[in-house]
């Protein structure tokens, strides 16, 4: 047996891994030798999957919760439509910063899930409200997004502004915690910015057909 040991600098884990498994899936070896990959990046690789896993199961209870909580299937998905935008964020904060995609991001991505979310649910409720108290669509949608606006910038902000220190790095062994804080910093700038305006138009949207088919029955 032999054991033939790798060591990072500055390199990411992830690229490493994958050049090794390059390396090895090229090596011809005859039907005695056995080559394995073993250490950090194989735990990296089982909690990128467990992550994964978290997050869509995470999600997953999230929507059933709000199915049960607002009694409708539609209005949970049209509040989950806040976390695409979100992740496409995470995305391009990690390419600008160069930072990988590793264990505490993972964890930054499931943190702004939940921050997203929340100020989905703020509009979608009072929307649903202000319906109920027998405003049309339209108005109860603008109205709506104007009265929610300020507790969704303040919460976003706050949590924006609070990352921003730690999304630096400056201060020694601060730099593993950096990739999470970017995620949030990232995922939930991009929401914020879009939820104003994806979430109202795909309620209104979603809505608007549902009340033109029940006036349409109505009629016939």
């Amino acid at each position: 047996m032999i054991d033939i040991y790798v060591a990072t600098r500055t390199e990411a884990l992830q690229g490493v891994g994958g050049g090794i498994r390059k390396l090895l899936a090229n090596t011809r070896t005859d039907k005695n030798t056995v080559l394995n990959l073993r250490g950090a990046v194989v735990s990296m690789n089982r909690s990128f999957t467990e992550f994964g896993l978290g997050l869509i199961v995470s999600v997953l209870m999230v929507y059933l919760i709000l199915m049960a909580q607002f009694r409708s299937f539609i209005d949970p998905f049209i509040i989950l439509m806040a976390i695409p935008p979100g992740l496409a964020g995470v995305v391009m904060i990690l390419l600008l910063t160069g930072s990988s995609l590793n264990i505490m991001s993972l964890m930054g991505v499931i943190m702004m899930t939940g921050i997203v979310v929340s100020n989905s649910i703020l509009i979608v409720e009072f929307a649903g409200t202000l319906q109920k108290q027998g405003l049309p669509l339209l108005e109860a949608v603008v109205q709506s997004c104007k009265i929610r606006l300020r507790p969704i910038l303040m919460t976003s902000l706050a949590t924006l502004l609070g990352m921003i220190p730690m999304a630096l790095g400056m201060e020694a062994g601060s730099e593993q915690y950096a990739p999470l804080a970017r995620a949030v910093i990232g995922g939930l700038g991009v929401s914020v910015i879009v939820t104003v305006f994806l979430v109202p138009a795909v309620y209104l949207v979603v809505h608007g057909r549902h009340q033109n088919a029940s006036t349409v029955e109505g009629e016939a």
